[in-house]
């Protein structure tokens, strides 16, 4: 009101109030935070309710309330907090998202967690609901998700950690698109029921899920599915009892991404995922549970062998550096790996020893590639891996695969390059077996990775190198960009 004044003494019009309804929501709806579009409420008589109109996203989590855990006074506070917050928002029209952090679950707030479900599930009908506790808490110990919150017609992205799922009926979460739940315990069951009760739903992600024995997906518009495995300090906590063999059947899934430790395997076949487009293996193994290493390791060739071959069929296909350095030593056993029909690769490397027999035998048994993207980061070999092959081996194998051609491949990227000159000869050596044999090649594109205002000498001596290569392509152009 102060500000209207001002304007009003000033002889000034109050263009702005005099736009329409909609261009004012709109304007309002720009702003970052809901406080902020409550602010708005001050500046005149025709801005004091039009707050409540604009679709707000509320969002609570423990940067915003620092020390939450170091005393239940504190945690009490911080949850009051929350509650107040929402108690004002009831008289907002639309609230769209709805996302709370809590440290740690506590059985003695569970009714408030069940009052926060309820405003967002029941009264905000919100479109995005997130509730992820930021500390593990053991499975049996974590928030039940309460029975009410089964059925709501309005989500269409719901994201949970460390809440247990335990539907007692059916399911309806008609409107959610994308699902993602973690750090749980989920029976075959309560998937089955999830799923059927949802749709419409395109994208599932499971993080850190166990006891899931077979997940079935059925439904032609579910097109992304993301499996995680990526935590040790939560899968120590569970008993062995709870790890199975994963069996997937998802004969529509054009997505697939795999990520984390091996604790438990994940079967596929190609019939099973036969609509696959893109694939992501970013896999790891972890030794530290394990006595018998070498008895490990062949347990997870074997696993390696059946996956790869699964996914032999997609259009676009991306590994990490554990299917880099494993594919070589797969060859020396004799294993040869099934073409690929993939056009589009992208490896994730360290760009070591190991790296480039495994970057070699990928692009033999790629014969459609058209892109191949090398991404160049610090991951550290597996020392177990070292003992099966080693760097003469790696060159032996060049010299057989040196004369291959390239015959699709246009464009070639490293990304996050960091090298010197000296001391890289695998590096020159696989950039100019690539300018020589990728006959139609049209790019390659090197986005160095640095620090400071100007370019290290060294990037400019490589670039120099690179650029000193034969290329068996005429129109082809190398480029490098600087980060």
């Amino acid at each position: 009101m102060e500000m209207q004044k001002k304007i009003m003494e000033r002889g000034e019009e109050d263009r702005l109030s005099d736009l329409p309804d909609a261009i004012l929501l709109y304007i309002l709806s720009m702003l970052p935070e809901g406080k902020e579009v409550v602010r708005t409420s001050v500046l005149s008589q025709r801005w004091r309710f039009l707050w409540k109109s604009v679709a707000v996203s509320l969002n609570f989590g423990v940067l915003d309330y620092p020390y939450v855990e170091r005393t239940k006074k504190k945690i009490l506070a911080f949850v009051a907090s929350i509650n107040r917050e929402l108690h004002y928002w009831r008289s907002c029209e639309k609230i769209k998202a709805f996302r709370v952090f809590p440290v740690k679950y506590k059985e003695y707030l569970v009714k408030d967690y069940d009052f926060w479900v309820h405003f967002a599930m029941k009264i905000a009908n919100v479109e995005e609901f997130t509730l992820k506790f930021c500390i593990i808490t053991f499975p049996d110990y974590a928030y039940k998700f309460p029975q009410f919150a089964y059925k709501n017609t309005s989500l269409r992205n719901l994201v949970l950690r460390n809440c247990g799922l335990n539907p007692s009926g059916s399911v309806n979460w008609s409107s959610l698109v994308s699902l993602s739940i973690g750090r749980l315990k989920l029976t075959d069951c309560a998937m089955e029921k999830i799923l059927s009760g949802c749709p419409k739903l395109e994208s599932l992600e499971l993080d850190n899920v166990l006891c899931i024995r077979r997940l079935v997906i059925s439904s032609v518009k579910l097109r992304k599915l993301i499996i995680l495995n990526d935590e040790i300090t939560y899968h120590n906590q569970w008993h062995e009892e709870d790890i199975h063999l994963l069996e997937i059947f998802a004969p529509y899934i054009q997505n697939l991404v795999l990520s984390g430790f091996l604790y438990n395997e994940i079967r596929l076949q190609q019939s099973s995922v036969a609509s696959l487009v893109t694939a992501v293996l970013h896999l790891n193994v972890d030794f530290i549970e394990f006595e018998n290493e070498e008895e490990k390791l062949e347990k997870e060739f074997r696993y390696l062998k059946e996956l790869l071959l699964s996914v032999a069929h997609v259009k676009n296909l991306e590994l990490g550096p554990l299917c880099i350095e494993c594919f070589p030593i797969l060859e020396l056993r004799g294993w040869r790996s099934p073409l690929s029909g993939c056009k589009f690769l992208k490896l994730n490397t360290a760009l070591k020893h190991l790296d480039f027999a495994g970057i070699y035998s990928f692009l033999q048994s790629s014969s459609e590639l058209e892109t191949l993207v090398l991404d160049w980061n610090n991951h550290k070999p597996i020392d177990q891996l070292l003992s099966y092959t080693k760097e003469v081996e790696q060159r032996r194998r060049f010299e057989a695969y040196k004369n291959c051609s390239l015959l699709h491949l246009k464009t070639i990227k490293i990304i996050n390059f960091h090298g010197e000159l000296i001391g890289n000869d695998l590096v020159l050596r696989l950039v100019k077996y690539l300018l020589e044999n990728a006959t139609v090649l049209e790019k390659l594109v090197v986005v160095a990775k640095y620090e400071g205002s100007d370019v290290p000498r060294d990037y400019v001596e490589v670039e120099q190198e690179f650029l000193s290569f034969p290329i068996s392509s005429t129109h082809a152009s190398v480029v490098f960009c600087y980060r």
